[in-house]
């Protein structure tokens, strides 16, 4: 992402952004105010862990942890700090919250930084559906902390108050590209990839010769859906196919489904919610799935935490989400860059 070459802590950059990072300030104390009258409890676990979190798409920073003793072991900084939390209802705790600095590598855009706040919470024995109810009351709270009556992003405008849209997958695809993502999708494992690909291009969607199931997915998403989502009300878009969550339980009365949604305000995907899977084979299947992906994608991989599968048959069910807490006052500021709303963006002179 081009960035101006006058450092960010240098008066004259620093003024412009103040106005922008005193709301932030604002609405921080706003989002912990709101949990901790809920009855959370605001938790704070390691940055440096074994596993940084296996989303396939996802790069992390490598680090050594050296030993008094000279040994030394290989740890990563944490994209997500899911791993642990969940580790703490396992251990018992019922609701918890974190606002957790988080470190994802080879990102950087309007939207995206190396190093960002995740603001991610988890309800013990409640429903994923109670945290739609939470993501309306904490954008609520945000906008007004910040003074704003709506939420704003590149000329586009959501309203702050609820209730949101909600809205299925399947519905999304069929109101915006006219195409059914399911019945490319017959069943868990069986995917349509020559009717999804023909389906795609009938709509002028670019398909590549060796696109997969969710290739295709993403590129009709990106292009025909994102775009329309979260305006003039943010949206609650839930019921992904199974296979594109890999931390979700299945959907009780439909398992080919996901228990699982993502938020969107005027175009901008902000959370990401699960009722989270407690099989801990299945769990560890997936887990496998996503390193192999991985590997044939990027030549990486990382390890399974074993600590956490161990943990997570412990855990109670449960519901999680994490919601990008930068983008969360980019909207309720209007701020076009994320750099505009951090107190100093990572440095990268060089790169």
């Amino acid at each position: 992402m081009p960035r101006s070459s006058i450092p960010a802590w240098r008066a004259d950059a620093y003024s412009r952004r103040r106005p922008l990072l005193l709301k932030r300030a604002r609405i921080v104390a706003a989002l912990r105010a709101w949990f901790l009258e809920q009855g959370f409890v605001e938790v704070e676990t390691p940055a440096l862990q074994v596993s940084p979190g296996l989303e396939p798409h996802l790069k992390a920073f490598p680090t050594t942890l050296e030993a008094p003793d000279g040994g030394r072991s290989s740890l990563y900084l944490h994209t997500s700090p899911e791993f642990a939390m969940k580790k703490l209802l396992a251990a018992g705790e019922p609701r918890l919250f974190q606002m957790a600095r988080v470190f994802r590598n080879g990102e950087r855009s309007a939207t995206h930084h190396p190093e960002f706040t995740m603001l991610e919470w988890y309800r013990a024995r409640e429903s994923y559906e109670v945290l739609m109810a939470d993501c309306e009351a904490l954008v609520a709270a945000a906008a007004k902390a910040a003074g704003a009556t709506c939420l704003r992003w590149r000329g586009l405008d959501a309203e702050a108050a609820a209730p949101f849209e909600r809205l299925g997958v399947a519905e999304a695809f069929r109101r915006h590209a006219g195409i059914d993502p399911l019945v490319h999708l017959p069943a868990p494992g069986r995917f349509d990839v020559e009717g999804f690909a023909k389906a795609a291009r009938a709509i002028g969607v670019t398909i590549a010769n060796d696109d997969g199931w969710d290739d295709i997915f993403f590129k009709v998403f990106l292009d025909r859906i994102e775009p329309k989502l979260g305006h003039p009300k943010p949206t609650l878009l839930s019921d992904y196919p199974i296979h594109m969550a890999a931390l979700s339980r299945p959907k009780a009365d439909a398992p080919h489904l996901a228990e699982r949604f993502e938020l969107y305000v005027a175009g901008m995907e902000l959370a990401n919610a699960f009722g989270e899977l407690t099989d801990v084979a299945e769990q560890r299947r997936r887990f496998e799935a996503d390193m192999e992906l991985k590997q044939r994608l990027y030549g990486l991989r990382y390890p399974i935490d074993e600590d956490f599968l161990a943990a997570l048959a412990d855990m109670p069910e449960a519901s999680g989400i994490a919601l990008g807490l930068d983008r969360l006052v980019m909207l309720a500021t209007g701020a076009e860059r994320i750099d505009d709303v951090l107190w100093l963006p990572v440095a990268d002179e060089g790169v």
